[in-house]
């Protein structure tokens, strides 16, 4: 359980700076230290794993690596591998507003191959690697060999290498791994600047008397190095296949369902070898995080399985998952563990049971309080302590978008409940009462951790909106300012905080 305190919402890729994407340098500090003035005590951000094609987070290459986006070129440039000149032609022209994917995977990775160079001549930071490289041996060599071969395949999934390769056949794998040692290297290079600015951000963070808070993605993408170096653990033909793909039923988000297409694991063999797998990317996770959220938590209790060559959600089933067997274990591991378990949309008696069984922390959202006119689970009256509770979550459109998108009764219900009684709801801007309405009816909630996404603190409305669940494109690229962040009223929410006694 937390103490009761609160926190923010916003992803390393939305903060703000010169290089096209947020960082875990100078900007990710001084947010930190705003956090820390207005009285929060949390951080919450998404997955920070490599992402694939559509750059959603939880679409990685890795379920334990870096993401190369965030690595901060400032601090690079104080470590003797870039040069000032360096530093300015990387600078972004761009819009401030919006993540420049493309910018990133063209441009960054050909300045942190000019860095790797440079710091092949530094005999104590190759010695550093080498040690990081032991220290990460469960994952790190698969996964530098993967992206290795991608970048030798054009950027083309594994299923569609050479046969060889596509199965992970020892010959054929010893033999990519000698062709390809530098390319290798370079891989671990990134993910050794990666952890080491990360571990660097999370001290300060953390002296600063803030906790961050991580996001566990339930599943793995197919286009990944886990995968595709132990195939054994996922539900794969022989062929390499896949039989059945992750997604969930239709519901509030899709009329459809949402077709994922991750593989599924099979939970028989995870179950053979301890769950090895599962252990290590928890202690993985609790090592950078004070706390994690684990998406889609009902999936370990059942979760939707899917045809794989179905088209949409709506073919699938449920199958019973690990449950106890898997958290007896986790939780016999890692005692104490600050863990959030996400336990929204079509939960049952049983999802429900489970998470007081793990004694995680469920989720509570504003937004879904209103939907209807009975006594909703999301009403703040409802709540009780062991929760985590939101304004609106990474899914949900922000505040002020959804009163917009609301109906005329919806809003009405919503606003009145929170003691806004003006007719001005729908002005935005960090000022917006009705927004502040909705956060201080949170704050006075008995959940012993509220979460505000900085859209809603910023009174920001739809078009800043970070993901539409469903659809593939157009998503992730929200980014704050330097204007937004200066307008908020950091003192008024730090009373907030004291009124609620969440300081």
């Amino acid at each position: 359980m937390f103490k009761r305190s609160s926190g923010v919402l916003m992803h390393i890729s939305s903060l703000l700076g010169d290089y096209g994407i947020g960082t875990m340098g100078r900007e990710a500090r001084e947010f930190a230290k705003l956090l820390k003035e207005a009285g929060f005590s949390h951080w919450q951000i998404l997955p920070v794993g490599p992402t694939a094609e559509y750059n959603s987070p939880y679409q990685c290459y890795s379920a334990f690596a870096g993401n190369y986006f965030f690595i901060d070129v400032e601090d690079l440039k104080e470590d003797g591998l870039l040069s000032a000149a360096d530093i300015e032609r990387f600078k972004h022209s761009g819009s401030p507003y919006e993540t420049d994917f493309n910018w990133q995977k063209n441009e960054k990775r050909a300045l942190l191959e000019s860095a790797f160079e440079n710091f092949k001549k530094n005999d104590i930071l190759k010695n550093e690697l080498s040690s990081f490289i032991e220290e990460e041996s469960y994952w790190l060599p698969d996964y530098a060999l993967y992206m290795a071969l991608k970048n030798d395949f054009q950027g083309l999934p594994w299923w569609e290498w050479q046969k060889e390769l596509k199965c992970f056949e020892d010959k054929a794998v010893a033999e990519a791994r000698t062709r390809l040692k530098d390319e290798i290297e370079y891989e671990c290079f990134c993910q050794y600047i990666f952890f080491k600015q990360w571990y660097a951000l999370k001290a300060y963070v953390n002296d600063l008397g803030i906790g961050i808070i991580g996001d566990m993605p339930i599943y793995v993408a197919q286009d990944s190095a886990d995968a595709w170096s132990r195939s054994e653990l996922f539900e794969f033909n022989e062929d390499r296949s896949m039989k059945r793909v992750a997604g969930v039923p239709p519901d509030y988000f899709s009329e459809d369902g949402q077709l994922w297409g991750n593989p599924l694991y099979d939970w028989d063999s995870m179950r053979k070898n301890g769950y090895e797998w599962w252990l290590k990317r928890v202690e993985t996770a609790l090592t950078m995080f004070d706390s994690m959220r684990i998406d889609h938590f009902r999936g370990f209790v059942q979760y939707w399985a899917v045809p794989a060559d179905s088209t949409t959600a709506k073919t699938g089933k449920w199958v019973k998952g690990p449950g106890a067997d898997l958290f007896d274990r986790i939780n016999s591991n890692f005692k104490d563990a600050s863990i959030i378990a996400e336990d929204l949309g079509d939960i049952t008696d049983d999802v429900r049971e489970f998470v007081d069984y793990t004694g995680y922390s469920g989720m509570k959202v504003m937004q879904f309080a209103f939907l209807g006119d009975d006594d909703n689970l999301h009403l703040p009256h409802n709540y009780e302590r062991n929760f985590v509770a939101y304004t609106g979550t990474h899914d949900n459109n922000t505040l002020l978008g959804w009163m917009w998108e609301a109906t005329p009764e919806q809003r009405e219900r919503a606003l009145y409940y929170c003691g806004f009684y003006g007719s001005d709801w729908g002005d935005g801007g960090a000022k917006s009462l009705s927004c502040k309405a909705f956060m201080r009816t949170l704050f006075a909630s008995c959940a012993d951790l509220a979460i505000i996404p900085i859209q809603d603190i910023c009174g920001f409305g739809g078009d800043t909106r970070i993901n539409k669940p469903g659809i593939a494109e157009g998503n992730w690229s929200f980014r704050i300012t330097k204007e937004a962040l200066g307008r908020i009223d950091v003192s008024e929410i730090r009373r907030m905080n004291y009124a609620f006694k969440r300081i």
